[in-house]
């Protein structure tokens, strides 16, 4: 029978309300959301000697800085406009505290039966049917897991929509958006199952919620993964639209269903093929585009993508197409906006890209951003997100872009050299780090203290791969 005392300390309460108040209660009505939030999804923390939850006496500016750690926000404990942000949009209602893959093992067996209990009347049946079984397929694919549907009884995944409170579930849902499904790890009695909030609009497309995408993460979870901090992941907590055409697993999902069951028996390895790339630590390795993102930086070129993270160390090689399918190679510019959003640049377009999702109307001319139709190609782009400015280099000049009022300043463009002594050649791509910028031209790179206005060293540009 299920053992609903131990189900109620698994996961923490999933409600999550969007409301919009009078703009005098908006600070108050914040407040109040961020508390709710953090009770709800930063409340229980992995108990060792069990395998079970147990509720933490964390302080909320202690909670909240954990959460802002784990979204790759600026950990400032105090709940600042991207905190708040953050916490508004619609998501697993899985607690992002806890491993499931440590605390609670896998499934003991390899064969796993599910059953479809109820269905949407937002989608036909067997659209539900194909989003379900292609989501299990997922996961599947790059494990020894497989997957029998049955049509009657008792299945490990019991799979049903649901609302408010709904069945003997000790969850609930919380209404339109905030939470959108929730599942239970490995186990007996609710263990494995997964519900989805009947209150969302349940879509094959990008329209609403595509049922595909939120299936395929709460399998995860029913197959014993915890939320990845990783925005590219599959199990990253927050919804985000890609094309459900593309294989949507990322290497951190991979690596974490893998680290539980091993990978298929007797086929080739199903993981995305890092790409043949050009000679990494070559003398005069060089880049077309270089962003931030959060907690790490990506070096673009041609058609590939390395992933580093400074602090640590870590680099990762992929083709461009494994994140984005839809952008092409040869990316001239990019940057991380103060929206968390990176720009991608070729030529005279741009495209804004969200998590996995270009974001509807991209394309875009460059133009729109206010530039003369003179401007034909950005050359590198970097934001200050403490200023809330972007500069875009073109050439020998600099032009720069207010993202909150969406225009260019006034008295641009002017020369780069004049504001930053010491780059007087064009720049192929810049970033900034830990408050300097790093300006790159062909095989070398240069460091800038914007403070002192000086270049403090040259170094290769390839320096960040430890080569």
């Amino acid at each position: 029978m299920k053992n609903l005392s131990l189900l109620l300390l698994i996961y923490a309460a999933v409600s999550i309300a969007l409301p919009v108040h009078p703009e005098k209660d908006n600070k108050e009505e914040d407040i109040k959301l961020l508390q709710d939030y953090l009770n709800k999804f930063y409340e229980v923390e992995p108990d060792p000697n069990q395998l079970g939850w147990k509720r933490n006496a964390e302080s909320t500016a202690e909670k909240l800085r954990k959460m802002q750690d784990f979204f790759g926000l600026k950990v400032t404990g105090k709940p600042d406009p991207e905190t708040l942000q953050m916490i508004k949009k619609p998501r697993c209602g899985v607690p992002d505290v806890g491993l499931y893959g440590v605390t609670l093992p896998g499934w003991k067996k390899n064969k796993l039966t599910y059953r479809i209990v109820n269905y949407t009347p937002d989608m036909r049946k067997e659209d539900v049917d194909k989003a379900i079984q292609k989501a299990l397929e997922v996961w599947s694919t790059v494990t020894p897991l497989i997957f029998t549907r049955i049509h009657e009884g008792i299945a490990d995944i019991m799979i049903a929509f649901g609302t408010k409170a709904h069945g003997h579930c000790p969850r609930y849902f919380d209404g339109p958006l905030g939470v959108l499904a929730h599942a239970f790890p490995p186990g007996s009695g609710f263990g494995g199952d997964v519900h989805f909030d009947e209150d969302e609009d349940w879509t094959t497309g990008l329209a609403g919620f595509n049922l595909f995408l939120v299936a395929a993460h709460e399998v995860g979870h029913a197959l014993g993964l915890s939320h990845s901090s990783d925005q590219r992941a599959l199990m990253f907590p927050n919804y985000a639209y890609v094309n459900p055409s593309e294989f949507p697993l990322s290497p951190d999902d991979i690596s974490g269903i893998q680290s539980i069951y091993g990978s298929p028996p007797n086929t080739p390895d199903k993981r995305p093929a890092s790409p043949t790339s050009p000679k990494t630590c070559g003398s005069q390795m060089s880049f077309d585009a270089i962003t931030t993102l959060r907690r790490e930086v990506m070096f673009l070129k041609g058609r590939h993508l390395w992933r580093v993270y400074p602090d640590n160390s870590e680099v990762e090689l992929e083709s461009i197409s494994t994140f984005w399918p839809s952008l092409p190679s040869g990316i001239q510019a990019a940057y991380e906006n103060i929206k968390d959003q990176i720009l991608f640049f070729k030529g005279s377009n741009f495209w804004v890209i969200s998590g996995y999702q270009v974001l509807p109307g991209y394309p875009k001319n460059i133009n729109t951003l206010g530039f003369p139709k003179g401007v034909k190609k950005i050359d590198a782009a970097v934001c200050n997100k403490n200023t809330g400015k972007t500069d875009f280099f073109i050439g020998d000049k600099y032009w720069r872009y207010d993202e909150n009022s969406k225009s260019i300043e006034k008295g641009y463009p002017r020369r780069t050299v004049d504001d930053f002594p010491g780059i007087s050649q064009k720049v192929d791509a810049v970033f900034q780090y830990k408050g300097l910028f790093y300006f790159f031209h062909g095989s070398k790179q240069q460091e800038f203290d914007p403070n002192a206005k000086k270049v403090i060293r040259e170094i290769k540009s390839n320096s960040w791969f430890k080569c």
